[in-house]
């Protein structure tokens, strides 16, 4: 299918994307804020900027978007068909330092959670996806991830790399 704009227009498009401060990062750091937890956000000392750290519970929060994090088991997660290389190429490299970033949190002894964007798509997931991120927090385990995917959300609490 042909791009329906102009590339002009894709171009200022693109432009606007943020990668930092997005309205499902700050949705889910409001309603944990509602829920009594203090955090920081964007911590740049720490492995990959987590969007979310909890360090009293020595958790890092990563709010992924599924197109630029290639989420496999999403529809959004599709490649574009123009440019398939340039895509291919790009979100590659993302997946290859997000497993990285994840990786060293893990050797660092932080717990690490990654809330996938298909996983908010409306009240009632939102609510889910917060309910159980809520209780991650406050146990034990020290990853867990949460899409819309059917075997999620998926957590271990070997200490031991897991991607």
């Amino acid at each position: 299918m042909a791009d329906f704009m102009t590339p002009q227009q894709r171009s200022h498009a693109m432009s606007r994307v943020r990668g930092r401060e997005t309205k499902i990062e700050r949705l889910v750091r409001s309603l944990l804020h509602k829920q009594g937890f203090r955090f920081r956000k964007n911590v740049f000392n720490l492995p990959g900027k987590p969007d979310i750290v909890l360090p009293k519970y020595h958790a890092a929060i990563l709010i992924h978007g599924c197109f630029w994090h290639g989420h496999a088991e999403c529809k959004r997660g599709y490649l574009p068909t123009s440019r398939r290389e340039f895509w291919v190429n790009k979100i590659s490299k993302t997946v290859i330092r997000d497993k990285e970033n994840i990786n060293e949190l893990m050797e660092k002894g932080w717990r690490v959670a990654i809330v996938w964007q298909c996983a908010l798509k409306n009240r009632q997931s939102i609510n889910n996806t917060i309910g159980i991120l809520t209780r991650w927090i406050v146990c034990n385990e020290d990853w867990l991830e949460i899409s819309d995917a059917p075997s999620t959300p998926r957590t271990n609490t070997a200490s031991s790399s897991i991607l």
